[in-house]
């Protein structure tokens, strides 16, 4: 067991993180139900996400690394949450931390250097889906401020079995 932590630093997804965020996010793919997806995917066939995502505005990558390596240790985003104009105030957020750095308070640092960034933007709510089970996320979440506000039963086919997903509320005004 090491007696220190790594530090951790957040900052903006740049292009180069490619690679590392497709690794990272394929492993949900193939391993959890924690993302619907079922297929793995090229850096390249992810490049538009990456892209869909600037330094500025309400949609938002940052990327957390290790500060000695410069290893990626985990990611969290803002996305629209719908298409139609009216939804323009409100974010779907989602964060993925590396498989082997889970409980060293990775997504806490994530999603409050996200919330940070978002604080200027003209943003009224933020949403999470978060499929079942999933207490890590949940506990996640909720010591954020978000406040559970229903689930989706069995909305989502994968691994041969269907899944709930539990969908949390944060005001960001």
């Amino acid at each position: 067991m090491r007696s220190e932590r790594t530090e951790v630093q957040v900052r903006p997804g740049v292009e180069s993180d490619l690679g590392a965020l497709t690794d990272i996010y394929n492993h949900y793919v193939r391993e959890t139900p924690i993302t619907f997806d079922t297929a793995v995917f090229t850096p390249e066939e992810r490049r538009s996400w990456l892209l869909s995502h600037p330094e500025d505005g309400p949609h938002r990558l940052m990327v957390a690394t290790d500060a000695d390596s410069q290893g990626i240790l985990g990611y969290a985003t803002s996305s629209a949450f719908r298409p139609k104009p009216a939804y323009a105030t409100s974010v779907e957020v989602t964060v993925y931390v590396a498989p082997d750095t889970g409980g060293r308070g990775i997504g806490t640092l994530l999603y409050q250097a996200l919330f940070e960034a978002l604080a200027s933007e003209d943003l009224h709510r933020a949403y999470a889906g978060i499929a079942q089970p999933n207490e890590a996320s949940v506990r996640l979440h909720e010591r954020l401020g978000f406040r559970h506000i229903g689930t989706y039963r069995e909305v989502g086919r994968k691994f041969g079995r269907y899944w709930d997903v539990a969908w949390y509320e944060k005001e960001l005004t």
